[in-house]
């Protein structure tokens, strides 16, 4: 190994040489590419890039450039995190892009990539009722990604971070920090709706744990280096979901609306509640899982929950 990596300090020597070596080592050890990046040659740029402190969009001209030797060993080290200990990119960074916001993210935070963002873009519309929106709950929200996105959405709002890790808010706070909306924008930690007793919602959001058992046990060895306590949620992916369709209508205002992702767990959703009018999002650039349901929907089949 020591050999291996000696030549390739002595004889690569652009950014261009190592983005195609990086790739190779990709192609090579069979990374699986799941958290930002579907392609290995966008992912192998940006981790070149961002091991010599370059950003993502730099000049393809700078491509030819000679690094020096300390960056040389810095991209193996990335390259070695990436492709032996199998551990996502943005935990090697320490960032992760989410609507085109940068996120501070580490292994206490799963990596933002929710087609939620989809939802966001057009602040929800057609589901959530039109006028200004006071109040939204991100619930499970890890990194904080969904809930400051939406405060870029929604300006006028005041946004709650909910999370039951103290762990994940801390990154959270990062992020609220980051992102300057302290005056807005608030972490609140405890189990689903006890981080927010009597507060009441026109907007709750939720990306909570929803793999199930067997979906968890199949998972690459990328994903063994997010918190296990965001991915899984008993047998069929669904205890957490469960429990906020129950408790929801009591923290969403008359004209409310929850939106949650329960990804391939919509199936036994589906099967499991079939008579709730869940109503399930198409997602025009990819993803499932999505759904939305008014308040008023909760409040009428309260039976069925």
């Amino acid at each position: 190994m020591k050999s291996d990596q000696a030549a390739v300090l002595s004889e690569l020597h652009t950014l261009r040489d190592f983005i195609r070596w990086t790739l190779s080592e990709f192609n090579r050890h069979q990374v699986f590419f799941g958290h930002g990046h579907s392609e290995a040659w966008d992912e192998a740029s940006q981790l070149v890039l961002n091991a010599v402190d370059l950003p993502w969009d730099t000049n393809p001209a700078v491509l030819d450039a000679r690094l020096t030797q300390s960056e040389k060993e810095r991209v193996l080290s990335f390259v070695s995190q990436r492709v032996h200990a199998r551990k996502p990119l943005p935990y090697i960074t320490g960032e992760a892009w989410f609507m085109g916001l940068p996120f501070t993210v580490d292994e206490r935070v799963l990596i933002p990539r929710s087609p939620i963002a989809q939802l966001i873009d057009t602040a929800f519309e057609p589901w959530l009722r039109p006028g200004p929106v006071g109040r939204i709950l991100d619930l499970c929200t890890g990194s904080g990604c969904i809930g400051i996105a939406c405060a870029y959405a929604f300006e006028e709002a005041e946004v709650d971070l909910a999370d039951i890790s103290a762990d994940a808010l801390e990154v959270a706070r990062q992020n609220i920090d980051r992102h300057m909306l302290a005056d807005r924008v608030r972490a609140c930690q405890g189990d689903l709706f006890d981080a927010v007793q009597g507060t009441t919602y026109d907007l709750i959001v939720s990306n909570p744990p929803y793999v199930d058992a067997d979906d968890l046990a199949q998972m690459p060895a990328e994903y063994h280096h997010e918190p296990s306590l965001a991915l899984g949620s008993g047998p069929d992916g669904l205890d957490i979901t469960r429990r906020i369709l129950r408790q929801a209508a009591d923290h969403l205002n008359p004209e409310g609306l929850l939106v949650v992702e329960v990804g391939n767990s919509e199936v036994h959703l589906m099967q499991s509640m079939p008579e709730l009018p869940l109503i399930w999002v198409e997602l025009e650039q990819g993803g499932n899982g999505v759904f939305v349901i008014t308040a008023e929907e909760l409040r009428a089949h309260a039976d069925l929950l």
